[in-house]
């Protein structure tokens, strides 16, 4: 086994180069750990981050080690050591196949091997050993491996203490039988200094299934190719999909109050105050926002007295459309986590599905003018934007309606809140990391803004 400080100022030169690290541009320092050996080639190591501010992170790195430099490896090739008298060579394992199988070995198997519990979710003969794996492309704060087409392994980098709400939502979700979720096979959890970590995650891979991002791109791509047809003239006409995801979010709402209860929210001040604060904080970042803020106070303070329409329990907590799966059945729904940067015990918290529901408002929001801002400010590009955007928001909602029995634009309050909560982060966001596409939330924040001020004229 290589030393810790041999390795050390490796890790430290590469974790800045992987998407899943959130500390790009922070000072900070790095100690590294070893955790547990996964096989005679494979090491489990942690990455402890500290930065300047006092705040920190541990980030989990399987690292393989060879004798010789491999050609196939050397986009994910750590470095060099030199070790007993002799080089080896530091590679990412996740993205080596020759060594990749020994996650699924073990969750078939259940071992428990030191600090490492490996469990199986499902008859083991569903665990796909015999089949290579893929690291997926596109994962911002974890790394995913597909083993054919029948499993995918989501290996958690960033770790944090407690229950991790998505194997916990899988396995509850499974017991009562949910359709609309991936079946979830196993998970590897590690005992690190008295608690408990999730490191990885086996489940269900959707091999028939659709982007739900790409589908209303294309969609929206075909409206814009036509010269003079309405959004539900079109040949990609959206919104009979948007309708079957709307029911789809309903049931799994509904699936999860069964599976964890559900409770009134007594007081919604503290909510409301949160709001508040990120709106302020935002202000610094985004200064056009503070000729709107007076609207999206008012919006705030009418969701504090709100506490009636307003039902707790657990939800997805991130809901958007690249979140969701069409197969060639049903629209599925992945990934809950919650919010990636929270804690686990706050994205375990019972929430109000009306958040779930302004995300997806969100999203077609921005499925709808994704072409404005690729091709240039147009006003007929504009107005037909903001028509398929309308008619596949209503059509989400009627869907849900139908479904859930209630339809969501009922709640007109702490429905809008909860878009303009959304709609704050996202432009903090897009400021930060993408300028152009900032007239998108603006956008959003004046209509709910204004809304705000025309009611309490009214």
């Amino acid at each position: 086994m290589i030393a810790s400080h041999t390795l050390q100022p490796l890790v430290e030169a590469w974790l800045g180069t992987q998407r899943w690290f959130a500390g790009k541009g922070r000072t900070s320092s790095v100690a590294v750990e070893h955790l547990a050996t996964l096989s005679h080639q494979v090491e489990l190591w942690l990455a402890r981050v500290r930065y300047s501010d006092g705040t920190g992170e541990l980030y989990q790195m399987p690292l393989s080690t060879r004798d010789e430099p491999s050609a196939g490896l050397e986009h994910v090739l750590l470095g060099s050591v030199e070790s007993e008298g002799s080089w080896r060579w530091i590679y990412d394992a996740l993205h080596d196949k020759d060594l990749t199988p020994v996650w699924l070995e073990a969750i078939r198997d259940e071992r428990h091997t030191g600090r490492l519990q490996f469990t199986c979710y499902s008859d083991a003969d569903a665990i796909p050993v015999e089949l290579p794996s893929l690291v997926l492309t596109g994962e911002q704060s974890n790394t995913s491996l597909m083993y054919g087409a029948v499993a995918i392994l989501k290996v958690f980098r960033r770790l944090q203490p407690g229950v991790n709400p998505d194997i916990e939502i899988g396995v509850a979700l499974g017991k009562h039988g949910a359709r609309h979720v991936p079946r979830l096979l196993g998970a590897v959890n590690a005992d690190y200094q008295g608690g408990t970590y999730a490191l990885a995650m086996l489940q269900e891979y959707m091999s028939t299934a659709a982007d739900g991002w790409e589908l209303a791109k294309a969609s929206v791509r075909d409206l814009m190719a036509e010269a003079d047809l309405h959004a539900e003239e079109a040949g990609g006409d959206f919104a009979g999909e948007a309708q079957r995801l709307g029911a789809a979010v309903a049931e799994v709402h509904a699936d999860l109050a069964a599976a964890f209860g559900v409770s009134r929210a007594d007081d919604l001040h503290e909510h409301a105050a949160a709001m508040h604060a990120r709106l302020d904080r935002a202000i610094g970042v985004v200064p056009q926002l503070e000729d709107i803020a007076a609207g999206l106070h008012k919006t705030y303070d009418a969701f504090a007295g709100a506490a009636a329409e307003v039902q707790l329990q657990r939800i997805h907590g991130d809901l958007h459309l690249g979140q969701v799966l069409r197969t060639s059945h049903r629209w599925v729904i992945i990934d809950f986590e919650g919010e990636p940067m929270a804690d686990l015990e706050t994205r375990r918290r019972p929430d109000s599905p009306l958040r779930d529901v302004a995300g997806m408002m969100r999203s077609f929001e921005y499925a709808g003018h994704h072409r404005v801002i690729e091709v240039g400010y147009q006003p007929q590009l504009a107005y037909r934007a903001a028509e398929w955007s309308l008619r596949n928001r209503d059509a989400f909602c009627a869907g849900y309606a139908q479904a859930a029995g209630h339809d969501p634009r009922e709640y007109e309050v702490p429905l809008r809140a909860f878009e303009a909560d959304k709609a704050v982060y996202e432009a903090v966001y897009e400021a930060r990391n993408r300028p152009d596409w900032l007239a998108i939330p603006l956008a959003s924040l004046v209509r709910l803004a204004t809304n705000a001020k025309s009611e309490e004229l009214s």
